[in-house]
């Protein structure tokens, strides 16, 4: 009876064995099938050196097709809303293509290539064993629970856990990848699966978001100044408007004594009277000379704010042309 258990517990372990090798070999057979006279335009041949695909990242990336189009092809099949992260594209579950956004302004060179590493790694992610699966899980939490320090990047992971918290983990394994400089050991041995050189799609992250990122802190840098001046402007404009009530009030005593004739004392407030006036013009042109300031400020503040907008424009799907100045 015992040896009958056994052999039946051989016989199942062969039996999961056998499907798990018919699943393997329908796979690749899948693969090849879709690779079969495929050849990667040349533009997503690009992307894929740029970002030092593996074979096995290339042959994931080219199994879905790659397509980088632009207005109603992209929104189509990439609704809106679906990555939280600086990436313009999706990848479309079980290998039905990937498709990334074309992103012509030069000021955004490196978007396309972090998308084109991103939608990669959904497609990796899908292709995991069960048990590897767990593991690379297991990873992913327990750095995100325990080291990581990006805010950026937990403001990112926050909103997909509201938005599609089904899809936490997937997203991880994609914006850490991408978007993390240094990752503990086991994932950056992991990521080697995938990347020949992971700090090349990095650089191209930090290329893009320093577009963004510098001119924010150009724009937190003058709206500081302006604040600090626009509060010297209005204490000068409180001081300079007693000062003129003082002087008003003194040119009427000085008139009064000129009309009944006392011109000791008018002669007397005279002195007074001009180091007043002298004191209140000496602010009147400091404050003139601040308001052109603030002014131009205000230009420079603008034209850089203009320049994020065309910058959030270009990575915008919803227009097929952006014009930059």
């Amino acid at each position: 009876m015992k040896r009958k258990q056994t052999l039946k517990i051989v016989v199942l372990v062969v039996l999961v064995g056998q499907l798990s090798l018919v699943w393997v070999q329908r796979q690749a057979v899948a693969d090849w099938m879709k690779l079969l006279g495929y050849q990667a335009p040349s533009p997503v041949a690009a992307l894929a050196t740029e970002d030092t695909m593996t074979p096995e990242a290339t042959k994931l990336f080219y199994v879905n097709h790659p397509e980088i189009v632009r207005g109603t092809l992209f929104s189509s099949n990439c609704p809106a809303g679906g990555e939280k992260t600086v990436v313009l594209g999706c990848y479309k579950g079980n290998d039905r293509g990937i498709y990334l956004y074309d992103v012509t302004d030069e000021r955004l060179n490196g978007v396309e290539q972090v998308t084109a590493a991103h939608e990669m790694l959904h497609a990796a992610y899908r292709r995991l064993s069960s048990s590897e699966r767990k593991e690379v899980d297991g990873w992913l939490m327990a750095y995100y629970q325990n080291e990581l320090t990006d805010q950026r990047i937990k403001d990112i992971i926050e909103s997909y856990k509201k938005s599609e918290p089904d899809d936490v983990v997937n997203e991880m394994h994609s914006i850490f990848a991408t978007e993390i400089a240094t990752l503990p050991s086991n994932l950056e041995t992991y990521y080697k699966r995938y990347f020949e050189n992971r700090a090349k799609v990095i650089a191209y992250t930090s290329q893009y978001q320093a577009e963004f990122t510098t001119r924010q802190d150009q724009i937190t840098t003058y709206d500081s100044q302006l604040k600090s001046l626009k509060s010297q402007i209005d204490a000068n404009e409180a001081t300079l408007k007693q000062q003129r009530s003082t002087l008003d009030k003194l040119s009427q005593q000085m008139q009064s004594a000129k009309a009944r004739g006392d011109t000791a004392a008018y002669n007397s407030m005279v002195p007074g009277y001009n180091a007043k006036v002298n004191a209140f013009n000496v602010l009147l042109e400091a404050t003139k000379s601040q308001i052109a300031q603030y002014n131009d400020l205000v230009e420079k503040r603008n034209a850089v704010a203009v320049e994020e907008q065309q910058l959030v424009k270009a990575l915008s799907s919803d227009t097929d042309t952006v014009t930059t100045q």
